[in-house]
Order: C-alpha cells, then sequence, then structure tokens
C-alpha cells in the first residue's frame, strides 16, 4: 500500500470545526512526550507532516489530516490527531479545555472508525489505564501501540511486553503492536488493522 498523499488540514478548538463530509476517520491518542507525532510521521512515510516537539504538551487541538491511499479499502480518510494527556505543566484552565474537546469528539463521530491508543512500551502511566478504561465506556475498542520499541534490550522485550499488557489490563486477544518510528516495525502490522476497521 503507497500514501498518495497526507494533507494537514486544520486545527480544531471547537467541536463546529471538526470536518465534515462523509470521510471516516481514525483517532490518534496518547499521554504527551509518547512519540505520537513521530509515530504519525512513520505511518505515513512522511518526516514533518505532523509536529515533533521536544516540548511535552505541544498538541493542543485536535489536528485534522486527510489522507490518500492506494488501497481500495481505505482510499481516503481523515487522520485526527488528538492532544497528549498528562503533561503536569500545561494550565489548568488549558487542560479542562480539552477534556470537553476530546469527549466531544471521541463520543459524538459517527464516522469515527476507531482510535488508535499510543502507550511507551516501558512506562505505563496510572493516566494509560484510565484512557482505556474511558474508551471502553464510550464503546471504543482501542488498538493499543506500544512507542519506541527499539529502545527495549532484546533479552528484555518479551518481559517488557508483557508487563506492559499487564499492567493496561488488556484482555486475551486485544492486539498489543510494539512500534518503532525509527526502524519502522509495526508499520504493516497497524496499518493491517487500520484496513480491517475499513473493510468492516
Amino acid at each position: 500500500m503507497k500514501i498518495l498523499s497526507a494533507e494537514f488540514i486544520r486545527s480544531c478548538v471547537q467541536p463546529e470545526q471538526f470536518p465534515t463530509g462523509d470521510l471516516q476517520e481514525i483517532a490518534f491518542v496518547g499521554r504527551s512526550n509518547v512519540g505520537k507525532s513521530s509515530l504519525i510521521n512513520s505511518l505515513l512515510n512522511r518526516r514533518d507532516l505532523a509536529k515533533v516537539s521536544r516540548t511535552p504538551g505541544k498538541t493542543r487541538a485536535v489536528n485534522a489530516f486527510v489522507i490518500t491511499t492506494s488501497d481500495p479499502d481505505l482510499r481516503r480518510f481523515y487522520l485526527m490527531d488528538l492532544p497528549g494527556y498528562g503533561f503536569a505543566k500545561i494550565s489548568r484552565s488549558a487542560r479542562a479545555q480539552w477534556g470537553p474537546l476530546l469527549e466531544s469528539y471521541l463520543t459524538g463521530r459517527a464516522s469515527l472508525l476507531g482510535v488508535v491508543l499510543l502507550v511507551e512500551s516501558r512506562i505505563v502511566t496510572e493516566q494509560d489505564r484510565q484512557t482505556l478504561a474511558w474508551l471502553r465506556s464510550i464503546d471504543q475498542s482501542p488498538l493499543v501501540v506500544a512507542t519506541k520499541a527499539d529502545k527495549m534490550k532484546p533479552s528484555e522485550r518479551v518481559r517488557t511486553l508483557r508487563q506492559t499488557r499487564a499492567d493496561l489490563g488488556l484482555f486475551e486477544g486485544e492486539d498489543l503492536i510494539p512500534y518503532s518510528s525509527m526502524t519502522g516495525e509495526g508499520r504493516d502490522r497497524v496499518w493491517g488493522i487500520l484496513r480491517d476497521w475499513a473493510r468492516g
């Protein structure tokens, strides 16, 4: 499958700004500094489509990208990059604004195919667990992707991923895909699941 085009559309700070039309949407969510922008760039074979920042919490809006691929099952869709959660230095008022925005998006989009939840392969936080539980409570079964997989030593890999599954409370049969934006590991597996979502 080839990525034919990937274009930033807009940053949405109010529900009225969310995309309209009949394209399906896939949302990416994760805590600040989990490597979400790097993963999106890797997934789309782009260097700087999603802006990578050394400042955690930089994404403060729902950023919409329109993606066109060569795959007939997932020809054209919106990739929605949601604000990172869990960064203490962001002001309380900003965090209070994000909550309703994210809830409005995740609970009110008939066009939402699914949610990709990013966690760090070696560090699972209470906010990660709470986010997974909340997504389940609104009838979302997210694909969980463990970022920064290249930082795991080969000798600790199986044990670390097993511990990540346990820390998150993943059910048997729920996927946990290790992903490295540096090496591309996990890219094909993620695309395979996104195509499965599109097929229904």
